[in-house]
């Protein structure tokens, strides 16, 4: 048994029962021989067979009992790669890297990105581990140059060297043409049969053989580091089976050991088409990712400090801190993420946000860094720097989505895994059957081989010949790397085109799931409200007589109680005294509207937050509550007096709070929170696109309702009153019947809905909490972004299938055709490599797609 022991740290711990619970999890796993953890140094050892039992689900054992354990990410650069194969070694050559967790190979971005557990794994165990395998990892060297920057010289360097590669094949393969031409086309008048009394085919050998040297080495190479070392097939593996099947054929010939004709033309055409193919395909890879280089490339280089006497002072951008001042003129980029803390001006975000018009900015308004201040003098204080601020989060959300491939992937790799063994048994299985039954096979249907009608075939050839013909084309037009480019390619230009529109998916996974949703659920406030909410009403209740023990006043004869009458102005100082302490927008908008009004507010001797229902305080002596009827009842206080105004300022769309002072209720304050003005477009084009469109709110029934009529949606779709806590809750009693729900939210009390949702999105002006929960994040607060979203999810995943339709029709049309022999090798490997190019252009087609452009119109028509 091969036995491995990871050193964890863990955090979470508490006491021994922690360790306790840990080990136990552990031990229960198959595979694991012994555990422990110690709480008092958060660490813990496992030992275990890494053949029963993954070091993923040693990890997962651990979160589940209700801790965590440390983990570290990375990001590796892989050049080399040819095919989707290359990147399934790289991953089994990565996780078999003790402590390493889990490895993503991401073929057309040339990029792995490797979980482990850092007590364990050094980075140049990972970079051995790539080396060991065959292929070139873009180290980390020190330098002063980032990792993006090494990543994009070592693309420009393979782009430079295929188009080396490519010209030095096609100066030496330009006779050949002639060569074909005059044998083909002008009946052999041109080239002599000897040259000084020496056959001509040696010609055709000295011209040859530098070529199958220099552009077949690579191949070569890589196919002994597959088959050998890696004991798998891939790409380079098929090129160098037919390149040197016509080479070596043609040169067993021209030494006269075996009768036939020279294929040196073949040998030769064939890997100048491929390397001609790995030029344009590393070419097109550079440009699908230039959009994330242009974002990164958008950053400023230098910032104006502004020191406290007004001093001015340009530093490069990596030399400013979190609580720097900056100045920025007119027209010059913002450097880094900040809030004005003088000056007003209008800000171009469209780079970040996608949003076309320039937002105006004054006192106490956030800027993010890049964007272009567009008029006035701006002084912002820093307050995120380096790989905080929103640009980078950007740029690594969009590479972690480009690393995570959707699960139609999945089918491509798992053809892609069989594909290259299945070719070569097929060609060795046609050309075996051409060489037994050649005039059968040529009779089959009328069948005629293309080699006849160019001169050659079974009536021309031996029967060897035509069969090792065959054998190189089978395997030549064979080639997986359009499979493997297919989906990568499209979720790239796809993840990439979301952050241009302002839509950021956490995964090529989540890139596909959410035009798979059919019920859209929108928190209310924040999200199709402004989530900014100003005092409305003040109502002060006239005292009445009632019972002092609650009975009829009029008939029980009992003790009679007048309840307190208080004025507006009295109403509204208690209830804002008592909301001075509560973060909440209702009370902060309370206490506002207080202020304006010139009152004298007290500071509460005690308070006391229920969620959901309101607050409970003492002020000045007294006990005062705020909030809705159920916050009263369970305090013993009647709300019925106030039960006629509550109803008018709900049916008003306001949300209407009671105030109760020493058990009696005194009063009602309203807020009024406006509705979005996209809000209603938002939910009409949901709606034409045959998607239910719900609204989940804390708010009471009657104020829910009102907001849900003037955005449109429907009242039987309104779930209302639910207590933060209970809002995951209600996404899954949605999503019970088979629904798949994209829950909408922006606070921290959406996450967890936000979490269980089949797709959670979270509004970009919302909390980091709320952000950090949702797998996709709409940087502006503009809910007609969620058809935004939808629409590039559809979009991209129309277009992986159409790249998958081509690769997978490419082939099982013309691997028929080889097989038969009614294609010559040199055809089958140009169409090999312009398969893998037509790909790429279909993806990067993508690049003009304009997401809002079909609800822009419904707009228009609207108006």
């Amino acid at each position: 048994m091969n036995t491995r022991t990871a050193q964890l740290d863990i955090r979470g711990m508490s006491c021994a029962n922690c360790s306790q619970t840990i080990g136990s999890a552990l031990e229960s796993l198959d595979g694991v021989t012994a555990a422990n953890a110690n709480f008092a140094t958060d660490e813990g050892s496992v030992e275990y067979d890494p053949e029963e039992v993954s070091l993923a689900e040693i990890y997962a054992a651990i979160e589940d009992a209700g801790y965590e354990a440390e983990r570290s990410s990375r990001s590796i650069g892989i050049t080399d790669m040819t095919c989707a194969n290359c990147a399934e070694t790289n991953e089994s050559a990565l996780e078999s890297v003790p402590g390493v967790i889990d490895a993503e190979v991401n073929y057309a971005t040339d990029e792995a990105t490797v979980e482990y557990n850092p007590a364990d794994v050094s980075l140049e165990a990972l970079y051995e581990a790539i080396e060991n395998a065959g292929y070139t990892p873009v180290r980390d060297d020190g330098g002063e140059d980032s990792d993006q920057d090494r990543r994009d010289a070592a693309r420009q360097a393979e782009i430079r060297k295929q188009l080396r590669l490519t010209l030095f094949g096609a100066i030496l393969s330009v006779p050949f043409l002639f060569f074909l031409a005059d044998k083909f086309l002008l009946g052999g008048a041109y080239v002599p049969e000897t040259v000084f009394g020496v056959e001509f085919g040696w010609v055709e050998f000295l011209l040859a053989t530098p070529v199958y040297v220099v552009l077949g080495r690579e191949f070569l190479a890589n196919s002994y580091t597959a088959l050998v070392k890696n004991r798998t097939a891939n790409m380079d593996v098929l090129i160098a089976l037919g390149a040197s099947t016509a080479y070596v054929y043609s040169l067993v010939v021209l030494l006269d050991l075996l009768a036939g004709n020279l294929y040196f033309d073949t040998a030769v055409l064939i890997l100048v088409f491929i390397t001609l193919g790995n030029y344009l395909e590393a070419r097109s890879k550079g440009q699908a990712g230039d959009a994330l280089r242009k974002l990164l490339e958008m950053e400023a280089e230098t910032a104006t400090l502004v020191d406290e006497d007004g001093s001015e002072e340009e530093v490069p951008l990596e030399d400013v801190a979190v609580g720097d001042r900056m100045k920025v003129r007119p027209g010059e980029k913002i450097p880094t993420d900040g809030v004005v803390v003088d000056g007003q001006s209008a800000v171009d975000e469209s780079m970040v946000t996608g949003e076309s018009v320039p937002v105006e900015k004054e006192d106490g308004d956030e800027v993010i860094g890049s964007t272009i201040n567009e008029n006035g003098v701006l002084v912002v204080e820093a307050t995120k720097v380096g790989e905080d601020t929103a640009l980078q989060g950007i740029v690594q959300t969009v590479k972690e989505a480009q690393s995570r491939q959707p699960e139609i992937q999945n089918l491509a790799d798992r053809i892609s895994a069989y594909f290259v063994p299945a070719v070569i048994l097929n060609a060795i299985f046609w050309g075996l059957l051409w060489f037994a039954f050649p005039e059968t096979l040529a009779a089959i249907g009328g069948a005629v081989p293309v080699l006849d009608l160019v001169g050659g075939g079974p009536a021309a050839l031996s029967t060897f010949e035509f069969a090792v013909v065959v054998f190189a084309s089978a395997v030549l037009i064979a080639c997986p790397c359009a499979l493997g480019l297919a989906t990568p390619a499209a979720t790239m230009v796809g993840s990439t085109l979301g952050a241009q529109n302002g839509v950021l998916f956490k995964g090529g996974d989540i890139l596909e799931r959410a035009k798979d949703v059919d019920t859209v659920v929108f928190d209310k406030t924040g999200t199709l409200t402004t989530g900014e909410m100003t005092l409305t009403d003040v109502v002060a209740l006239e005292g009445e007589p009632a019972a002092a023990d609650g009975g009829d006043a009029a008939t029980d004869g009992g003790a009679l109680a007048t309840r307190e009458s208080l004025d507006e102005d009295a109403v509204l100082r208690l209830a804002a005294s008592a909301e001075r302490d509560s973060e909440h927008p209702l009370a902060q908008a309370i206490v506002a509207g207080a202020e304006e009004r010139g009152l004298e507010l007290a500071d509460p001797d005690a308070f006391e937050n229920v969620p959901g229902q309101g607050v409970r305080a003492t002020v000045d002596g007294r006990e005062v509550l705020v909030g809705n009827r159920r916050l009263l009842e369970e305090h013993g206080v009647d709300p019925s007096p106030a039960g006629d105004e509550m109803e008018r300022l709900e049916r008003e769309g306001k949300t209407a709070m009671l105030v109760a002072a020493d058990g009696e209720t005194v009063g009602v304050v309203a807020d009024a929170d406006s509705v979005k003005e996209s809000s209603t477009e938002a939910v009409a084009t949901l709606q034409e696109r045959d998607l239910d469109v719900m609204m989940i709110t804390g708010d009471n029934e009657r104020t829910a309702r009102a907001v849900a009529e003037r955005v449109g949606i429907d009242p039987d779709n309104v779930r209302a009153g639910v207590l933060p806590e209970d809002k995951a809750d209600a996404v899954e009693d949605i999503q019970s019947d088979g629904r798949k729900a994209m829950m909408v939210g922006d606070g921290v009390n959406d996450a967890p809905a936000l979490a269980v949702a089949y797709v959670g999105t979270a509004i970009g002006s919302g909390t980091d909490v709320a952000i950090e929960a949702a797998d996709v994040t709409l940087m502006r607060d503009d809910p007609l972004d969620v058809v935004k979203a939808i629409r590039i999810s559809e979009a991209t995943l129309q277009k992986i299938k159409q790249n998958l339709v081509w690769a997978l029709g490419y082939n099982t049309t013309l691997i028929p055709l080889a097989s038969l022999g009614l294609l010559q090798p040199v055809l089958a490997a140009g169409a090999m490599a312009l398969s893998s190019v037509s790909v790429l252009s279909n993806s990067l087609l993508f690049r003009r797609y304009t997401p809002d452009r079909d609800y822009e119109l419904l707009g228009r028509l609207r108006r």
